[in-house]
């Protein structure tokens, strides 16, 4: 068992304790509302120091996780018997001042970071700099081969910077327009995400990619990228980063980015509309380079996943998982009150809580067919990072696999909605196994009401997707109607004020984790292997994992 400091034992073991006698739970496979409530009071304490990775926070967030774990009577997943995954980070930070010059018919100009343009990069590299690089025009730097779509044609970028537009090619196009709803209409898909830019510009070789800034499109204004540009950027560590990550990214404000075209001989607005057709090519600029030139700081630091177990009886090689992150974001800007802790109770200490309880209800009935997996995430709030180590690290093997159910977030109070909130509605059949379920209780599914801010593509089980794994993510309570939904998107939702109050209750929380469970047990008891949706960016993945079982 892992052990605490003495004064966190004595708290953890009375939380527990006050949660074991709960009566009723254990003898009819029911969720518990109490349990819930006292493992989210835990977790969003301040001496937990809101949970940020690398600190003495994640330490104590940690142990406790693994010694619930180990108290529901789960077998430890992670290497050498252990409840821990290591997952090292590699951490950048802005060290000294930039240089970004820009070249051109019209004369050399200098842009001033923070307000004209933003850069950085995830290479663990003191020192960036890219000399006199040609600029390519890339429209949305998408390569999407079940859509048909490429806007790069084979034109070789490797050494240049290039400009590419925020979201997908059909965000803005008409009903009547070839693109139309190609890319899932208002949705925000993965190729939408300025993410998957980087990540496609590292693959083509380019010297630097900066993603040029529109409100609407983005989904947030300049100043939300330029206020969080100074903080630490955080990565996996990779094997070969320089083949993996772009040596400059950002972003770029829209009217200079029409400035370097203009000085080109380039209209901004129509090659934005010819980027909307699948028949778009880039564009070089003509007698335009970019020079960038800036310091970093590097170093490292060990977060970790916590990973439990339970053997099934029938198929044990074969795992149904169920996640959640365990990490907020620390200590940081404090509010208006003085307070500096972001506790992350919503966010996402419920999903934890979530986990555990599942976890609890997989011990204490007869054993599923197949395996099952609890995982409580590092690093989510940094970039999935924990999500994305396991996935290029897995402790089971993806390919059996079968499905991945993640709690990111579960709102309190009494009233159960009616309506079931699936981020990425549609993508896979596990829709269809929680539908069932839903049903028996008189409750129904509906799509993201803001599929616009590709939620899909922010949480932990989005790595594993691109390995092929189904994923199903539930946001029960936020149907976007609801007073409290909107009350905790605008007052509470990364802020300090995310805080555990007495005043509150789980029961509608304890009916959505309800029906996670009773799905994940169904599809844990079946022979069932769910699908991605045809279409789907993540089908071909799939399908490679399905020829590895057979």
């Amino acid at each position: 068992m892992i052990r605490f400091a003495p004064p966190l034992a004595a708290l953890a073991t009375l939380a527990l304790g006050a949660c074991a006698t709960i009566g009723g739970a254990s003898e009819n496979g029911e969720v518990s509302a109490e349990r819930l409530n006292a493992y989210v009071r835990e977790l969003a304490d301040d001496r937990y120091g809101g949970r940020g990775p690398g600190t003495s926070g994640e330490e104590l967030t940690v142990q406790w996780i693994a010694d619930q774990f180990e108290t529901l009577g789960l077998e430890p997943a992670g290497p050498g018997g252990a409840f821990l995954q290591d997952v090292p980070i590699s951490r950048t930070r802005q060290d000294g001042p930039a240089t970004i010059t820009v070249a051109s018919p019209a004369g050399e100009r200098t842009l001033e970071r923070g307000t004209q343009v933003l850069v950085s990069s995830d290479r663990p590299r003191t020192r960036i700099a890219v000399a006199d690089a040609p600029v390519v025009f890339a429209g949305y730097g998408v390569t999407a081969p079940e859509k048909n779509w490429d806007d790069f044609k084979g034109v070789d970028v490797a050494g240049k910077i290039l400009l590419v537009l925020v979201n997908d090619p059909d965000f803005e196009v008409p009903a009547t327009h070839p693109t139309a709803n190609l890319f899932e209409g208002q949705a925000m898909t993965y190729y939408g995400r300025w993410v998957y830019k980087f990540q496609e510009a590292a693959r083509l070789g380019a010297a630097g990619v900066l993603v040029i800034h529109e409100t609407e499109a983005a989904g947030y204004p300049w100043s939300v990228l330029e206020n969080s540009s100074t903080a630490p950027k955080l990565d996996i560590v990779r094997a070969d980063p320089d083949a993996e990550r772009v040596p400059a990214q950002g972003w770029i404000q829209r009217d200079v980015a029409a400035r370097m075209l203009a000085d080109a001989g380039l209209d901004y607005a129509a090659l934005k509309t010819r980027s909307q057709n699948a028949d778009f090519q880039p564009v070089e600029l003509e007698g335009v380079t970019m020079s960038l030139d800036f310091g970093q700081s590097v170093d490292r630091f060990m977060s970790r996943n916590v990973v439990a177990r339970l053997p099934g009886t029938t198929h044990p090689d074969e795992h149904v998982m169920f996640g959640a992150h365990w990490d907020a974001y620390g200590r940081a800007a404090p509010d208006d009150t003085g307070d500096d802790i972001y506790n992350g109770a919503v966010d996402n200490a419920t999903g934890v809580a979530g986990v555990l309880e599942m976890a609890r209800l997989f011990a204490e009935a007869p054993r599923t067919d197949r395996s099952t997996i609890f995982v409580a995430w590092a690093a989510e709030e940094a970039g999935l990072l924990g999500a994305y180590h396991y996935a290029a690290n897995p402790l089971v093997p993806l390919e059996t696999t079968v499905a991945n159910f993640n709690l990111d977030s579960l709102l309190p109070g009494e009233t159960v909605e009616p309506e079931v909130v699936v981020i990425g509605y549609g993508k896979n059949q596990l829709d269809d196994w929680l539908a069932e379920q839903a049903a028996e209780v008189g409750r129904r599914l509906i799509p993201d009401p803001a599929p616009q801010a590709g939620a899909f593509y922010r949480s932990d089980h989005f790595p594993l997707a691109l390995k092929g794994v189904p994923a199903l993510f539930p946001a029960a309570g936020f149907t976007g109607a609801s007073a409290a939904s909107r009350d905790y998107v605008d007052n509470r939702y990364h802020q300090p004020s995310d805080e555990w109050d007495a005043s509150w209750t789980m029961e509608a929380a304890a009916q959505d984790v309800q029906l996670m469970y009773k799905t994940g047990r169904a599809l844990a008891d079946s022979r069932a292997w769910p699908e991605w949706s045809e279409g789907s960016e993540f089908t071909a993945a799939r399908q490679a994992s399905a020829d590895q079982r057979d």
